[in-house]
């Protein structure tokens, strides 16, 4: 296809993907082509003539594929972002295809023999501590998939990598179904008592349905501060129960009916690699190093955060009942009487704080943080034409040189799948001269004029804030080392220890300020939100907890296939005592994390690993008296830089100066 922008030469600044030259009709020709580039290169390694060597085994396979990444890593964000119907269709369609070629590449028995060769003899090949590493992650990742298996057992393998495909896009499909297909409309008597920031949010996303008047639609962005704020209690039930049941609805989008299957085949797959369970096979290669590890850090901090989570319930339901409220609190009852009972205790609501943080301000504060950490500059680019409108596209500088780019996607839509996250159109790599990163920061902001956000917001901006520096300064040589290609268990750490900045009080004066006078927080209100930090951090810490150890307990299952998910699921919080008013943070018939993919599975108590990480290493700027310490912005930026050339843990001993302490966090939640 001659107009196909995939097999041309992008000639846009930065070598950014030509989005308005992109159609749904490119994507099939141009991935079918770079497959088989792909598997000609693969062949050629393979096949060669010559003895393994580093160069044209290892670094080779690192320069293979590059075409089938640069399709990818546009189609799949787009999916996430800007997906249709039609997008969606192809996703279906790809999803065993893509599954085949991982397979064949990651189970090609010629390919293994080479790397198994050169792994054997890794000590007498002269390697530097980064190339030794890249060789014993590939040698582990080719196992890892099967390589070294017999031929039957490969095969199956294979067939499991592409069912597991198909079913883990059902899953993230159907989620989002689920997600487009409701929304509650809402008459103007409906609205009492909202502040004016829900009801906006109301009226912009039923002008995004092409619907009169309001609605509340399955955002998180709009959901929470409607339970903060509705005082109409059937509402909160109606809004809740559809937020919950997302995923669980009989028929052609009921996910109950996946899982079972996917939980099958991920313990099937484990065990044909010589492990227990998919939760023992997948910890093996973590910070963590077992499930008995991950689940002691949960049963840590559970006892605690359970008794803070009680003590919080007497508190809602005294509330509650001086409020007219004679029967038990319900989950749809919970974040309405904490705000209350935050405003009162603390003299803060939702609705005197978020007039202070207004997107773009908050967005402008991330940007100054990292300025004064690592001394980038995010320079707009209104030349480069994003592929939405709402997107914003930035130059990231250093003393004036170039060092990628950084998209910026804030806006919930239809068409976008729900949540927060990072993500690539190009990692970095200097492999055969240098490679700038192009990062894409993905939020569902309610959009309103001005958009205003909660304080929770505005953590989750500088969270995937984080994600997106850990991608900008990589400075790695070999493609598959850059930026978040690091383990689950610490890919978390960056993203969390960027939310502290956020909360700094210089950081609040200069950037949170009222959309309509300019005005700057107050310091009283300043000390009012820190100190109702740890407030609530119960209800959080359960409601968190109790999904990690949820996903723990799936993926130990001995017999997934009988699972009645939802009983199971209910068994499982009853067993651990979480409060039913409280309830966990995903139920699993939407827990994209784990079945909308792989990446999470049996791995959700990473972002607690992180945390230990991440309430650690701030604690070493505040000990500091400075959160902006010159030596420590700079070996935190030794922990974004390196990617996974070196070894998590070796490189937040040599950031922190010390093994990660779990005091911190405690603390830092309210749980001592």
């Amino acid at each position: 296809m001659t107009d196909n922008p995939f097999f041309k030469t992008w000639t846009t600044r930065h070598g950014i993907p030509p989005f308005d030259q992109i159609k749904v009709e490119h994507y099939m020709p141009a991935f079918t082509e770079a497959m088989a580039r792909h598997r000609a290169e693969i062949e050629a390694i393979a096949g060669s003539a010559e003895p393994p060597s580093f160069a044209n085994t290892i670094e080779a396979l690192e320069r293979s594929g590059r075409m089938l990444g640069q399709v990818a890593g546009v189609f799949y964000n787009l999916c996430s972002a800007h997906g249709s119907d039609a997008t969606r269709a192809v996703e279906r369609e790809l999803a065993p295809i893509m599954a085949q070629h991982s397979s064949y590449v990651g189970l090609h028995a010629g390919l293994f023999a080479r790397v198994a060769a050169l792994y054997a003899q890794r000590e007498q090949l002269g390697l530097d501590a980064v190339q030794m590493r890249l060789l014993e992650r590939k040698q582990l990742n080719f196992v890892r998939k099967g390589a070294a298996l017999d031929g039957a057992a490969r095969s199956r393998m294979e067939e499991i990598a592409a069912r597991l495909a198909v079913l883990h896009t059902e899953f993230g499909q159907n989620v989002l179904h689920d997600e487009e297909d409701w929304a509650l409309d809402l008459a103007e008597a409906d609205l009492v008592g909202l502040p004016d920031f829900v009801r906006e949010g109301a009226r912009e996303a039923a002008s995004a349905r092409g619907r009169a008047g309001y609605c509340v639609t399955l955002s998180r962005s709009l959901i929470d501060p409607f339970l903060k704020c509705s005082p109409r209690r059937d509402l909160r039930e109606a809004v809740h129960r559809a937020w919950v049941a997302r995923g669980t609805h009989p028929g052609a989008h009921d996910n109950t009916q996946l899982i079972p299957e996917i939980l099958s085949l991920r313990r099937e797959q484990a065990q044909l690699l010589g492990y227990a369970d998919f939760a023992e096979f997948r910890l093996a290669d973590s910070m963590a190093g077992s499930p008995a590890a991950a689940r002691r850090l949960a049963d840590e901090v559970w006892p605690q955060a359970l008794r803070k989570a009680e003590a919080e319930r007497e508190m809602l339901a005294e509330e509650a009942r001086a409020d007219g409220l004679n029967t038990r609190l319900e989950p749809w009852d919970w974040a309405y009487y904490a705000e209350r009972v935050r405003r009162a205790r603390f003299a803060i609501d939702e609705a005197e704080l978020k007039p202070y943080f207004v997107f773009e301000n908050i967005q402008a504060a991330a940007f100054e943080t990292a300025r004064r950490l690592f001394n980038l500059d995010f320079v707009p680019c209104p030349d480069i034409a994003p592929y939405h409108p709402d997107v914003a596209v930035f130059e990231v500088q250093e003393e004036g040189r170039h060092v990628g780019l950084f998209v910026s996607d804030p806006f919930a839509r239809v068409g976008k799948r729900s949540g927060a996250w990072m993500s690539a159109f190009r990692d970095q790599e200097a492999l055969d001269g240098p490679v700038s990163p192009i990062i894409v920061n993905v939020n569902n902001f309610a959009k309103s004029n001005p958009t205003l956000l909660s304080f929770d917001d505005a953590e989750t901006l500088f969270h995937e804030f984080g994600h997106a520096l850990h991608g900008l300064l990589s400075q790695v040589r070999y493609p598959s080392q850059a930026g978040t290609s690091v383990r689950r268990d610490f890919v978390e750490f960056p993203s969390q220890i960027m939310e502290h900045w956020i909360a700094a009080p210089d950081t609040l004066r200069r950037f949170a300020r009222h959309h309509e006078t300019g005005a700057a927080i107050p310091d009283d209100l300043i000390a009012r939100l820190l100190a109702a930090q740890t407030f609530n951090q119960g209800f959080a810490t359960t409601e968190y907890t109790a999904s990690a150890i949820l996903d723990l307990e799936l993926h130990r299952h001995p017999d997934p296939a009988s699972l009645d998910v939802c009983a199971f699921e209910h068994e499982t919080l009853a067993r651990l005592g979480l409060p039913h008013e409280i309830g966990p943070r995903h139920r699993a018939a939407h827990f994209q994390h784990l079945f909308a993919g792989g990446g999470y599975a049996a791995s959700y108590y990473a972002y607690q690993w992180a945390e230990v990480l991440d309430a650690d290493g701030f604690d070493a700027f505040e000990q500091k008296g400075d959160l902006f310490d010159a030596d420590l912005a700079a070996k935190l930026r030794g922990v974004l830089s390196s990617g996974d050339s070196r070894d998590p843990m070796e490189l937040y001993q040599a950031f922190a100066g010390h093994a990660p302490q779990t005091g911190p966090l405690m603390r830092q939640r309210g749980l001592v």
